[in-house]
């Protein structure tokens, strides 16, 4: 007589999520969450380590059998949720910490027709636990710890993750961290966790690792310098504004009451013509077009000094340190332009009138009105102060070519890109695609 041995709980879920069947595979990730929150409650549960690899490696091939990417988005949103089943910040770590761990292991098997679902399914599960820790307040010593996962299982040099494991993760980090915490994170939160990065690319001694370690982190950093810094100067417009609109209605409140009447109400009735609201989509799609959505904020000279620290270690490669020494000239340029202190406000009106008549390639014509102030960030570190506008802004006549002067000590024009330089501490009045500036001594 045959006996029946009674396999784990563990190697019975992992062979019903790799079945051939859907039903089969959608049932067992229902069992699979109920199990975990079943065995996660108890004082003495918990996973070993060896019990998730064999979880995961079951939920692995449950992606491999799913097809269509509307139902491979669905299960890998199902399957990176699942690290909310467990109940303490250590079973979430070993949870994590035994999936990068399969993704290494498997990743040289998975074909190219499967690369996407996987790469979506990277994506997910590391949204999803920095949404763990965005729920357990940002934690300092969390915080660490994840880092040191991500680091430990997926950068060190010691790591057993492929090229493809480490440069999706280089791409994805930044914009993952973007979506869930850029409305919470401070700028030394955020120098916290770009910490890792700067220590590895200091000491790796993989091109391939600086490289996307450079662009993906740093450089995204400063190219997405001037969205943050626009960011806080329409906070702090907001504020203003706010201030002046509740001082506006308590003096108009003020007055009415000395006069004996009643302060009629700002909002029309119900039904009115004039109460006509404007669709709400029409002003949310207006504001997506203007807005880049959220960006983390930086300190850029903490950021600079922190990759010069690690950079000028004597054990640091030469190429390493070249190439870090790029970024952070850029970073100081950053810091410099966010310290110039705001100028007073100037006619831009006068100014654009001034500049129309004295320069004679403009023939006479209706009168323009100036752009709104363009942010502080696309302007030089040192500007002279007829061309700067309140609250770090640009005064130029042209949207399409932001004009601004140099250096104020010197007298020769430089051009940057797009940006055209004013010897007379002006804004010129031209068009930049279609004409050339004179050069100027």
């Amino acid at each position: 007589m045959v006996s029946h041995v009674q396999l784990p709980p563990e190697i019975q879920l992992a062979q019903r999520l790799a079945g051939n069947e859907q039903v089969t595979r959608d049932r067992a990730v229902k069992k699979l969450r109920k199990y975990i929150v079943a065995r996660t409650q108890r004082a003495s549960g918990g996973f070993t380590h060896d019990e998730l690899l064999k979880v995961w490696k079951g939920l692995f091939y449950c992606m491999w059998m799913q097809d269509k990417p509307l139902l491979q988005e669905e299960l890998g949103r199902t399957i990176s949720q699942l690290i909310h089943a467990f109940q303490s910040a250590e079973a979430q770590h070993l949870f994590l910490q035994t999936f990068w761990q399969t993704i290494n292991r498997e990743w040289t098997g998975i074909d190219r027709l499967r690369l996407d679902k996987y790469y979506l399914l990277m994506r997910m599960v590391l949204n999803e636990s920095l949404t763990a820790l965005k729920m357990r307040g940002w934690e300092e010593r969390q915080t660490e710890q994840l880092l040191e996962l991500l680091t430990t299982e997926i950068l060190h040099p010691d790591s057993q993750a492929p090229n493809g494991v480490k440069s999706h993760f280089l791409e994805i980090f930044l914009e993952e961290l973007t979506k869930v915490g850029a409305d919470e994170l401070t700028a030394e939160q955020n120098l916290r966790f770009i910490d890792p990065f700067c220590r590895i690319a200091a000491r790796t001694e993989e091109p391939l690792v600086l490289h996307n370690i450079t662009r993906g982190i740093f450089e995204t950093i400063v190219e997405q310098a001037p969205f943050a810094i626009e960011d806080l100067m329409k906070e702090l417009e907001e504020e203003e504004d706010d201030e002046m609109s509740e001082g506006d209605e308590e003096m108009s409140a003020g007055k009415e009451r000395e006069r004996g009447q009643d302060v009629p109400s700002k909002k029309p009735w119900k039904g009115s013509i004039h109460g006509t609201e404007p669709d709400v989509d029409e002003e949310q799609g207006e504001d997506d077009e203007d807005s880049a959505g959220p960006v983390l904020q930086f300190d850029y000279e903490a950021v600079a000094n922190r990759l010069f620290e690690v950079a000028s270690h004597q054990s640091t490669p030469s190429q390493n340190r070249k190439r870090l020494y790029k970024v952070i000239r850029k970073l100081q340029h950053l810091a410099e332009v966010a310290r110039v202190p705001c100028r007073p406000q100037l006619d831009s009106e006068h100014v654009c009138k001034e500049e129309r008549a004295s320069d004679p390639r403009v023939g006479a014509g209706p009168e323009e009105k100036a752009p709104p102030l363009l942010p502080l960030a696309l302007g030089l570190p040192f500007c002279h102060p007829a061309c700067r506008g309140s609250r770090g802004g640009l005064l130029s006549c042209d949207p399409a070519c932001v004009l601004t002067c140099g250096n104020a000590a010197s007298t020769k024009c430089r051009p940057l890109g797009r940006l055209h330089v004013s010897c007379s501490g002006l804004p010129l009045w031209t068009q930049c695609p279609g004409r050339r500036l004179p050069r100027c001594g």
